[in-house]
Parts: C-alpha cells; structure tokens; sequence
C-alpha cells in the first residue's frame, strides 16, 4: 500500500495569480515544487534559453577547450571514446560533429558492453597508440579511469576527461577525500571544486557545453546539437528542473520543426512521425532503440545512424533498432520475472532483504540494469543485478531517493574490480561469484532502511474536487510540460467517492471507464490504465467476493478515494477533459 502525502507548501500565490494571469490551481501546483516566488515563476515558464549556464563554470572546461584548440592547430589525432548508452552515443556525436566542424582529425571508439565493458580500457588506449592517436577525450565516462589514464599518459598522450559521474573518492579520519584521474583536464561538475550551479546535467549536456566554448554558443551548429542533449537527458533518466529543462524544451521544438535524418527514421518506425513528439516518446520509444544497439550489437549502429543524411538508409536502419528493441524487451520480461521468483524463494520467512541483490547467471548482461530497475518498482527496494560475465561476474544497480547507492557500495569497494556509478544507480565488477553473497550480507548489514522506506510515496498536489476540474485547467496544466523525473505530472486527490459502475475499453481490453459520484451527487467519468488485476483484488477484499464482476453488469454504490491526474483527450480536431485514476483506496 503506498503513502500519500498532500504538499500544500506556502508561498506567494495570490503574487504568482496576479503577475502570470494564472489559476489558483496552477500557482499552488509551482510553489509545491519549490517555485515561490515571481522570478523562479518567469523563469519556469519562460520558453526561451536565457536559463542555461556558462559552460566556462564547468571546472577544466575551459582548460579542455583551449588543449583542444591547440591539437586542432597542429592537426593532432584525437580520439573520442564514450560509452554504449543512449548518454554516451550522443555525447560522442556531439563531440565528433563539433570537432569535425573546427576541422579536427577525429575518429571515435565506442566501448563493446560484453569485450570492452564500461568507459576507458588499457585495450582501447593501445589501440590508439597503434593507430597514432595524440589526444584522447573521454565523454560519458573517464572519471573513475585513473590507472587506465595513467597509463596513456605514461606513453605521452594527452587526456582529456569529460563525464558527470561521481568521483570518486576515499574516506580518512570521516572525511571524503576525491581521487580525481591524472588526466590533462577533467571537466565534471561533480568535483568539490566546481562552481557550477546546477549537480543534475548528464554526460551528453556536458560535451555540449565543451562545444560552446569551442565554437561559440550562437553557432548554429550547437544549436542542432541541442536534440541529443535532450535525448540524453531523458534516456540518462536526469530530473527535468532547472537547465534540463530548458535544454529539454528546447530540443523537442527543434525535434518538432526540423527533426534530423536519424531521429525521424526512427519516428517513423514507430509511426509517431506526425504527432507531436515529446519527451515520452524520447525515454520510452527513440532512446530506447539507440541503447538496444549498444546492449545486443555495436553502439556503432547508433551512431551512424545519428550520423546518415540519406533517408532512406536511416529508415532501413531505423527498422533494424526497432528490431533490436523489440528482442531487449522480450529478454526484459524475462529476466525480471526470473529475478522476482528467485527474490521470493530466497524470502522464506515472507520478509525481504532491504537491498536486493540477485544472481542471473545466464541473463544477458547487458539487461541487468534494466531488470534491476523493474525489480526495484515491484518490490520498492534497491536491487542489483548480476550476471556472468567473461571474468567473474558483472553486476547493475538501481536505488531509490533514500538509498545513496554509490555511498552504501563504495564501503564494500574492496570486493570490486571495477565500479562505478551515483546515488541512484551503479555498475560492478567482480572477479568470482562467491563474492555476491558477501556483497549481499555487508549491504543488508549496514543498511538503515526502515520499512516505512519501503513504501511507495504517493505526493498530491492538492486536494481537488472533481466538480472543480475542467478542460480549461487541464489545458493550463500542460505547461508544466515537459514532465518527467523531479516534475512529474500534478496529482490531485479527493476523499470519499462513490464507484457505481465501469466498463472495460481498449481494444487490449486492458483499460477501464468509471462512473463516479462525488459528494455533491454529480456523475463523473474517469479513466484507469493501470494493472487491472489489483484494481479487481482491491474490489473484492474491501466490498465482497464477486464486487470486481458486478460493477460491469449493475450499478453499484462504492465508496473510495482516489489521487488522479487531469488530461487533454485531443480526438479528430476534438478536445475533451480527461480524468486519469492513478492511485485508489
């Protein structure tokens, strides 16, 4: 059962209703997510970039664009190597397409997930060497790569680090100690150093920012590179407040009026390439493709398809990301439904561990994040995953806002051969799996986690009647847009309502219409997307076997409280409100 909590919080709305000409509603919605006053206000909703930092803030950025200057100067080989997630993949574009406009030699190398594993490897350093590379610059990793960097500088390359990662660090006498690599420049705004205003931009944004300094943040070309550091920032599931998103606002107007060669193949696979692309389609159907890529084959794919001009190449290619998509989802299903089975055996008591931490031995290892994820949903605990791999064992992390993963590992570092990570996710390598047992006893030891953590907090912005809601706030309410993590849709909630009937819809059959009574007698429709089975259980265990059946055939009278969210519902030129149950008791 989860936790609901109502925000409430106090600020300025009669100030924000008369500056913006917005509802009560609406005001109350933005000082309950820490937007009080009249200037945050503007700003908010403000559509324009006059909300993005000065890269020149990013420690060593400034530092990394003038060696990079020089190398282009003397016509150095640079080598760009980034990672095999949707992050990486269009950090490494970004990169690679702003150099070669600067007319750098560049090539790139994107890691191999199962040969290479994550960020920079002493193979792919000795790769370059042999192919004469100068300069290497890291984008999406580099940061916990100190022996690795070591090493090519000891055979005289320059290195360039670029990543958004935690540093990683040592702890003498209580205290946090970094070990920054000893790369040329490490630009970071994780390190302790940084004066940069905002923690939350992913490895994409901060390539992007090496970039304006580069070639000036009124290039055009940087801003056709805003589309992939707003996929990036949706896909590396990075919270969509403060500079991400105005960053995210403005790649989805770019996407929507000149969307690249790439990116509209890959719509088109999907058949969303005449609507309105927004940031659900981003995280949930683009980003997707391009990190099935990096999980099943070669990242390349990925990259050239960003890379095409030919439309009919990319739409050929854009089939077989779908299809590589298709098949990542399928080993998902999988390998969550094995993991919750082995979860439960193992919990023989009926209680759970309070980190859960899982062997899949012959799960592809480049899905362990993903399962670690979904198990995490179901069981509302932070989960691990690991899997065999070609030394030992590999291992994916998922946590939740009250769990530091990357603290609570980094204590048990002693048991890695790599790791790396931040607070909500993290990945680890281990030489034998007799170690995961360890791993396990030493994360549940030291965990503080109470079993009020567990539970699913549900926060409501307000209590809202459902004869106050209306199609005219439902179209306010998307200016909240884009929603996503840290700005999440507004949820409203309203007590004691009366269930009296429903008809399932869809033609999955995997949708319900309510008819609801409020307090004031009047009739409402409300719609439910969710799972069905426990929405039938709920049924049953509060009003009696057979209620679940009855609501379908008879008018019924069932009183519950429900959280919902309000919807624009736009069919055949025709706009209606919608009311969307999201949560009940």
């Amino acid at each position: 059962m989860e936790k609901w909590f109502l925000k409430n919080k106090k600020g300025d709305r009669e100030g924000l209703v008369s500056k913006y000409g917005i509802s009560p509603v609406f005001a109350q919605i933005l000082i309950n997510r820490d937007i009080r006053d009249v200037e945050k206000a503007g700003q908010f909703l403000k559509d324009d970039p006059s909300g993005l930092y000065d890269p020149a803030l990013l420690p060593d950025c400034e530092k990394a664009a003038g060696i990079l200057r020089t190398k282009i100067a003397e016509q150095k080989r640079i080598r760009i190597i980034g990672d095999y997630d949707c992050d990486g993949i269009c950090a490494t574009f970004i990169l690679k397409k702003c150099l070669g406009e600067l007319g750098a030699v560049v090539d790139e190398r994107l890691p191999h997930r199962i040969l290479d594993g994550y960020g920079l490897n002493i193979r792919l350093i000795e790769e370059a060497l042999q192919d004469g590379v100068d300069t290497i610059l890291t984008c999406d990793n580099g940061i916990a790569a100190a022996e690795e960097i070591a090493f090519a500088k000891a055979h005289g390359m320059t290195v360039i680090v670029t990543d958004h990662h935690e540093v990683p660090f040592v702890q003498e006498e209580g205290v946090k100690r970094e070990l920054l690599p000893p790369a040329d420049a490490v630009v970071d705004m994780k390190r302790v150093d940084s004066l940069y205003p905002f923690q939350g931009i992913c490895g994409a944004v901060t390539a992007w920012k090496l970039c304006q300094l580069l070639l000036g943040s009124d290039h055009p070309l940087i801003a056709q590179m805003t589309v992939y550091a707003a996929l990036a920032t949706v896909c590396d599931v990075m919270d969509l407040v403060d500079e991400n998103r105005v960053i995210l606002k403005q790649g989805l107007k770019r996407i929507n009026s000149r969307p690249p060669v790439g990116l509209k193949a890959l719509a088109a696979a999907y058949e969303i390439y005449n609507k309105k692309i927004s940031a659900y389609h981003l995280g949930f159907l683009i980003g997707p493709c391009l990190n099935a890529t990096g999980r099943l084959e070669s990242a390349q794919m990925a990259l050239d398809l960003l890379d095409m001009e030919d439309e009919q190449q990319a739409y050929v290619y854009a089939h077989k990301l779908k299809e590589l998509n298709e098949q990542r989802k399928e080993m998902t299903r999988n390998g969550s439904e094995e993991a919750i089975r082995k979860i439960q055996a193992d919990a023989s008591d009926g209680s759970l561990d309070k980190v859960l931490v899982q062997y899949l031995p012959d799960c592809h290892e480049s899905v362990a994040g993903i399962i670690a994820g979904r198990v995490r949903e179901a069981c509302h605990r932070p989960t691990i995953i690991f899997t065999k791999a070609q030394e030992g064992v590999k291992g994916s992390g998922r946590s939740m806002e009250c769990y530091d993963m990357f603290t609570e590992l980094s204590a048990c570092k002693n048991l890695f051969t790599k790791f790396g990570g931040h607070k909500m996710a993290a990945g680890i390598s281990m030489d034998s799996e007799e170690k995961i047992a360890e791993l396990r006893r030493r994360l549940n030891e030291q965990c503080t986690l109470t079993e009020d953590d567990f539970r699913e907090r549900v926060l409501i912005d307000l209590a809202l009647p459902l004869s106050s809601t209306s199609l005219a706030l439902a179209k306010e309410l998307e200016k909240m847009e884009p929603c996503g993590v840290a700005n999440p849709r507004p949820l409203f909630a309203e007590r004691n309502l009366i269930l009296t009937s429903a008809s399932i819809m869809g033609q999955k059959q995997n949708a319900v219409r309510l008819t609801v009574k409020s307090r004031d007698g009047l009739l409402h429709q409300v719609v439910f997307f969710g799972d069905l089975k426990p929405f039938h259980d709920f049924l049953d265990e509060k009003f009696g076997d057979g209620a679940s059946k009855r609501i379908y055939t008879h008018t019924c009278a069932y009183p519950f409280h429900m959280v919902y969210q309000l919807q624009v519902n736009r069919y055949q030129m025709r706009e209606s409100l919608q009311i969307v149950m999201k949560y009940y008791c």
